[in-house]
């Protein structure tokens, strides 16, 4: 019998961490990577995520590959933190299972997506967004 999709999201997650939304301006603050990874019509219809690099999920691997020649600019190794973010949290967790196969051993992604970070954020006092970064 073959895996299931849920099966593999499952599977992923037993390899990465999962960050909360408040938990997502900290990781900006010490030096970690938010990557978007939701397509241009997405991110048109529900939002841009301040601070976060916009990569493509179809080149993500190439654009943080430490060593490789398409690397972006803000990722400094393998020992940095990345937290991927999808719309919901489910791609971004087999995304971020496939970093840490890459080697990055602290890959996560954001518990929830962008849309239980919009949640947060909406019943937040204060914004807390990661702090900007540049690059897509």
């Amino acid at each position: 019998m073959s895996p299931t999709p849920d099966d593999l999201v499952d599977g992923a997650r037993r390899h990465i961490e999962r960050v909360r939304p408040e938990d997502l301006a900290a990781v900006a603050a010490g030096g970690g990577l938010v990557v978007d990874i939701r397509p241009a019509a997405q991110r048109a219809a529900e939002g841009g995520l301040p601070g976060a690099v916009v990569v493509e999920r179809n080149v993500l691997e190439w654009r943080l590959d430490p060593e490789g020649d398409h690397r972006l600019p803000q990722v400094t190794g393998f020992d940095q933190q990345v937290v991927v973010v999808c719309s919901e949290g489910y791609a971004s967790s087999l995304a971020a299972a496939s970093l840490h196969e890459l080697g990055f051993h602290r890959a996560a992604d954001l518990e929830g997506g962008y849309r239980a970070w919009q949640a947060w954020d909406a019943d937040s006092p204060s914004t807390a967004a990661p702090t900007a970064r540049s690059g897509t």
